[in-house]
């Protein structure tokens, strides 16, 4: 009976040549090679189709579909085919919100909408629909470590509108009972990862013997999730019995913070002492600049939640994935070598002053 099941499944992942969807793809197909996957990704400066192996592509029961989450004909049409969504598709950025905030509000708030919608149109035939927000929703931290509960006080464009999305999903459970589940990553990090997140940042200007961009004085913290155990956690919610996840929130983190500043001094330090230091010329300087507005300066996840309902815990320290993250970088050059244009925003600081952040 159980096989059956399993069979059965079929996953519609939005935004699956991303970091965190690719990731998650790859995390779940080896395990799972029975189900059928279909990734949709608009391919913008976020996605890149070379995160999705060979191997994959060539499957039978996978396929890739180019088109965009806003579009609700598109989008109702592959809800109808499967049973399960996992849904990424989103803008992610701050600074890049704050640069150009409309596509955000369209795609984070309208799409996720369609994807909803489409849903509820199907909820028949859906066992699980399982919307990625983020711990961006909370602001700046009310309390030591942040449960569900914490107040939502976002503290830009981003933020906004994953809180609208997240508020969406959550209406569209209160009202109409769909299947919906949401997860608050923390931050992530590993391999994949776009230029203009924090760590990949750290580790190609390191690369490339730049200095280290910290914004303001570098003790604003976060707390690091390395993108495996995400992805695990979204396995479990996948697979956990619907009573014990239908309608609920859970917050994905390691339940510790770490400064900017400790981060990029713990990115020199490991690269600098690596055995192939005559190859390749590592950076040894940070670079200070002006604090980034809609900065949000302490995030240390609650995890309680998830490790009673789910017994989900983080498995990698931040020390290995940190180690994990630098070995992908300096072996796949080839890979992020073509996306160094876009590791910073221009965006307009006080006073008219402009900054790349």
């Amino acid at each position: 009976m159980a096989t059956t099941q399993k069979k059965s499944k079929s996953i519609l992942i939005t935004g699956g040549a991303g970091f965190i969807g690719s990731n998650t793809l790859l995390y779940l197909y080896p395990r799972y090679p029975q189900y059928d996957y279909t990734v949709l990704d608009a391919l913008t400066y976020a996605g890149d189709i070379k995160n999705i192996p060979q191997e994959i592509h060539k499957s039978k029961n996978f396929r890739f579909i180019y088109g965009d989450v806003r579009n609700a004909k598109l989008i109702d049409h592959l809800v109808s085919k499967v049973n399960n969504v996992i849904h990424f598709a989103a803008e992610t950025h701050v600074a890049r919100s704050i640069y150009d905030d409309s596509n955000f509000f369209t795609t984070d708030v309208l799409g996720t909408q369609c994807i909803a919608n489409a849903v509820l149109n199907h909820r028949k035939n859906i066992e699980r629909f399982i919307h990625i927000s983020t711990s961006e929703v909370y602001g700046t931290a009310q309390t030591r470590v942040m449960a569900e509960d914490h107040p939502l006080v976002p503290a830009s464009p981003y933020a906004a509108a994953k809180a609208g999305a997240d508020r969406l999903v959550e209406a569209y459970y209160l009202t109409y009972r769909i299947p919906a589940v949401i997860i608050r990553p923390f931050n992530q990090y590993g391999p994949r990862q776009h230029l203009e997140k924090l760590i990949p940042r750290f580790i190609t200007s390191c690369l490339m013997g730049e200095p280290l961009t910290v914004h303001g004085t570098g003790k604003s913290q976060r707390d690091f999730t390395y993108v495996e155990d995400l992805a695990r956690a979204i396995d479990t919610v996948l697979h956990a019995p619907r009573e014990k996840v239908e309608g609920h929130i859970f917050n994905v983190g390691a339940g510790e913070s770490h400064s900017i500043g400790e981060i990029a001094r713990t990115v020199l330090r490991l690269m600098n002492n690596k055995s192939e230091k005559k190859k390749i010329v590592y950076s040894e300087s940070i670079l200070n600049i002006g604090e980034r507005p809609g900065q949000v300066y302490r995030h240390t996840a609650s995890n309680d939640k998830i490790k009673k309902v789910l017994g989900w815990q983080p498995r990698v320290t931040f020390a290995d994935g940190l180690a994990r993250t630098i070995a992908w970088y300096s072996s796949n050059e080839d890979w992020w070598r073509d996306k160094i244009w876009m590791r910073h925003v221009p965006i307009e600081m006080g006073e008219g002053k402009i900054e790349l952040h």
